[in-house]
């Protein structure tokens, strides 16, 4: 509760009311919903000049159809967002009386340049209850598992903690070692971490106590991911911005209606039970994506722990980069294509399956159209880009602004600071679409043509 009110005192006074007064749940899913439209509509009413000019020159279907992806559906999202942020109150995590055991599945392929980190974070954890760690080893080609060893013999794990190696000599990817780690394990609840992360001392522990306090539905919760590498270089900075305002405001969307689309690979916690009936990681280039989905699938529901925080490394060069947001894009394809079903769902998570429908048509129009308009803008042609074009800025200025404040409080009470990194800001802010969205193009190209899948991380 202490945390709930310093959370309240550090609200603007607006947003300390709505947090204060209590609104059942359906009745805030339908006060974002009733924001969102009602916004939307005041952007096509804005916008009826702006559509005339633009279908004198391509016809009214085109023209429809490209505002709609560049102003229309991107501020119902942003409404819908900022509403959302505006109402989160999660339920208040407990402490619980006994801490059940976990299974901590960290599957590494050449992580050499990490992993010792990794499980130096992992013996630091303030966690009651038993710990069984699992290296799952891939089939690295470096010293991954000589130095993994070394480390767990040095560490000096608490009695309440077992780590130990399992060395798969061949690699045969991240889903096969995951699902012989979870046969192999032993507790009910069961982590997976990635190799190269580093896991807060109470990220575990709260972890839990999330997963225990939310709904009896949940099955799963994803840990925050922050950027652990952010100092490296400008793209670095970049990533740092959209983990900790664009991942993380999706996140607490949609963990506040207990549907949190994506229970990422390199923090999250699962019941045995929801993994067993799911069938455990599939194997394709979006394991954790499509293990959510199926998760859902059954029934479930996936929670958000902002608390629960883990620093990972993100691609350092903009071909890693590409190739990462690559295999994201397709393994959002391979979810729709496995759990098609979902979009048919009575659920209020329902909304951010079909939320991801639109991903697809914004990134092309972003990509070959709204691009080539900032171009032509340039040159004084202001068909696709143009004064009009800025209506959806106020709101994303909101809600990065919230988010911002959010996530900041989230930091103050972790006792960590947020880095003052302005030009990876501004960058984010301005230009990180021009990159990010044309990659997206190119995963989907890449899904619907079938072309090999390959995790291409190392």
């Amino acid at each position: 509760m202490a945390e709930l009110e310093a959370l309240n005192l550090n609200s603007p006074p607006g947003v300390r009311w709505i947090k204060e007064r209590y609104f059942p749940l359906r009745a805030k899913f339908a006060l974002a919903c009733t924001l969102a439209f009602s916004w939307m509509t005041l952007s096509i009413w804005l916008s009826l000049p702006w559509l005339q000019e633009l279908a004198s020159v391509i016809g009214f279907v085109l023209a429809v159809f490209v505002i709609t992806f560049i102003a229309y559906v991107p501020g119902f999202m942003n409404a819908f967002l900022l509403s959302t942020l505006l109402l989160d109150r999660q339920p208040r995590r407990k402490a619980l009386s006994i801490y059940p055991g976990v299974s901590v599945l960290v599957a590494a392929y050449n992580e050499e340049d990490a992993i010792c980190d990794t499980l130096e974070s992992l013996a630091r954890q303030r966690y009651p209850g038993e710990v069984e760690i699992m290296v799952l080893n891939d089939g690295s080609s470096d010293k991954t598992v000589k130095l993994a060893r070394s480390k767990i013999r040095s560490l000096g794990f608490k009695s309440n903690i077992k780590a130990r190696v399992i060395d798969f000599k061949v690699n045969r990817g991240k889903s096969a070692v995951l699902n012989d780690g979870l046969d192999k394990s032993k507790h009910d609840l069961v982590a997976t971490i990635d190799g190269d992360s580093w896991v807060k001392h109470d990220g575990l522990r709260k972890l839990v106590e999330r997963l225990l306090s939310d709904p009896p539905e949940t099955e799963a919760v994803a840990g925050a991911v922050m950027v652990r590498n952010s100092r490296d270089n400008f793209l670095c900075r970049a990533q740092e911005w959209d983990y900790f305002h664009g991942i993380a405001s999706v996140k607490r969307m949609q963990g506040m209606y207990h549907g949190t689309l994506v229970a990422q690979g390199a923090f999250s916690l699962y019941s045995r039970k929801a993994l067993v009936e799911a069938g455990g990681w599939p194997e394709c280039v979006g394991e954790d994506i499509v293990l959510s989905w199926a998760i859902l699938d059954q029934g479930y529901r996936i929670g958000y722990a902002d608390d629960a925080l883990a620093f990972t490394n993100v691609p350092d060069n903009v071909r890693q980069f590409a190739l990462q947001r690559k295999r994201w894009s397709r393994g959002l394809m391979e979810a729709f294509r496995s759990h098609w079903r979902l979009l048919f769902r009575r659920r209020m998570s329902t909304l951010f399956i079909w939320w991801n429908v639109c991903f697809l048509p914004l990134d092309l129009v972003y990509t070959l159209v709204f691009i080539p308009g900032l171009v032509l803008a340039c040159f004084g042609k202001f068909y696709i880009a143009g004064p009009l074009t800025i209506a959806v800025l106020p709101l994303t200025i909101l809600w990065n602004g919230i988010i911002f404040r959010i996530q900041s409080e989230v930091y103050r009470r972790e006792g960590l600071i947020v880095r003052r990194n302005l030009r990876g800001f501004l960058f984010y802010a301005l230009a990180y679409s021009l990159l990010l969205q044309p990659v997206c193009v190119w995963g989907y190209a890449a899904e619907l043509l079938g072309l090999r899948k390959r995790w291409d991380t190392k």
